[in-house]
């Protein structure tokens, strides 16, 4: 039966960018993956990610999101392939009632608070500067509006693929399309991972499997964890620019589903544009990847229609994601009970992939402390 020092359970965002830093230790290092990463099953997927560094969710975020861009340009560097894309972030609120997002309160003053406190470079712009710059939002004479232009997006499967690689060039093994059926304490100290035709013995494990962390916890702790179905439309481009733009999020208004996000377009025709969807299912097994006529017109009537110009009442395709999320939208990093150096990473809460590369980082040195 193979030993390694670590095995990183689940290789999506940041299972990946961990088993790629730890990688770079010399340490004996395998990533196992239920599907072949990048994949389309979790949440990991979707052409683009918005990475911003005032980030309004929680002070204790900033530095890590600081430090992710260093990283993904350390790994530009390495693989030759543009990962962040800086092409600045429009934050707007239309506020009538302050926005809620992620567990905050006020989320558009946070964000404004924690870029003066940690000197990210922004600014704070008026309803002409907005109608001058941006023509394609009708915010209402309530509304805020707030620029940064290190904000952009980031290629969430070239990201995830380009740590993989990295990885596999510094000698970490894979082993993919191969779910764990288990984690139990190995005779002789550390960790056996049960696999469908093999055991496998770890010293330390890292479980970062998204949605299916519900598959290695206890009834009482499952609860804490809710996984929501996300969908992601791709709306027909009509008589404005919409490649030279920045991505942007707008809080419309108080509730956390009053929300709509969207993109520069990547290929002319098209802008992938969303909301987000708080409702429960039990298992990602139970999504329904299916996305109706009837959502697509929803969309358009409740979120575009009489806010955002420039755009075609036709969405050219959709698709689904999910997010794992906690009462409180923060991350979960704990030590799993009844198992020794065995921790798990899970619920970053919709925010979690511009922090990716850096909770990689910090995932390594944790479980190499001691």
């Amino acid at each position: 039966m193979k030993r390694y020092d670590v095995v990183v359970v689940g290789l999506g965002a940041v299972g990946a960018a961990t088993l790629y830093q730890l990688s770079l230790t010399g340490k004996t290092i395998l990533g196992i993956d239920r599907f072949e990463p990048p994949h389309t099953e979790g949440s990991s997927h979707g052409e683009t990610r918005i990475t911003r560094l005032a980030v309004g969710e929680g002070a204790e975020y900033v530095s890590l999101a600081k430090r992710s861009h260093e990283i993904w340009r350390e790994i530009e560097i390495k693989t030759g392939n543009q990962i962040y894309f800086p092409v600045g972030g429009l934050l707007m609120d239309s506020g009538l009632d302050p926005w809620g997002k992620h567990g905050v309160d006020g989320f558009f003053e946070q964000t404004v608070k924690y870029a003066s406190a940690f000197e990210v470079r922004h600014e704070r712009l008026n309803l002409d500067q907005v109608a001058s710059r941006f023509p394609q939002f009708e915010l209402p004479k309530s509304g805020k509006a707030y620029f940064e232009p290190e904000a952009g997006y980031l290629k969430p499967e070239l990201a995830i693929e380009a740590q993989l690689q990295l990885a596999r060039a510094n000698g970490a093994e894979l082993l993919v399309n191969n779910p764990v059926l288990g984690i139990e304490r190995a005779a002789g100290g550390g960790s056996k991972i049960k696999l469908k035709d093999q055991e496998i013995l770890a010293d330390r494990v890292l479980i970062a499997a998204g949605g299916w962390v519900k598959d290695f916890m206890d009834q009482e702790e499952k609860s804490a964890f809710k996984i929501c179905r996300q969908v992601l439309h791709w709306i027909e481009v009509g008589d404005l620019d919409w490649i030279h733009q920045p991505v942007f999020m707008w809080g419309i208004g108080s509730r956390p589903e009053d929300f709509i996000y969207g993109f520069p377009s990547l290929d002319g025709r098209s802008v992938k544009m969303a909301t987000e969807s708080f409702v429960e299912i039990a298992h990602p097994s139970e999504l329904d990847r299916v996305v109706s006529e009837e959502e697509q017109i929803a969309f358009w009537k409740d979120k575009i229609e009489g806010r955002i110009n420039g755009l075609r009442p036709n969405i050219l395709k959709s698709t689904v994601c999910f997010y794992t999320m906690t009462d409180d939208s923060k991350f979960v990093i704990k030590d799993v009970s009844g198992l020794d150096g065995v921790i798990l990473v899970s619920a970053c809460s919709g925010h979690g992939f511009k922090h990716s590369a850096a909770l990689g980082e910090m995932l390594k040195d944790r479980l190499l402390s001691d």
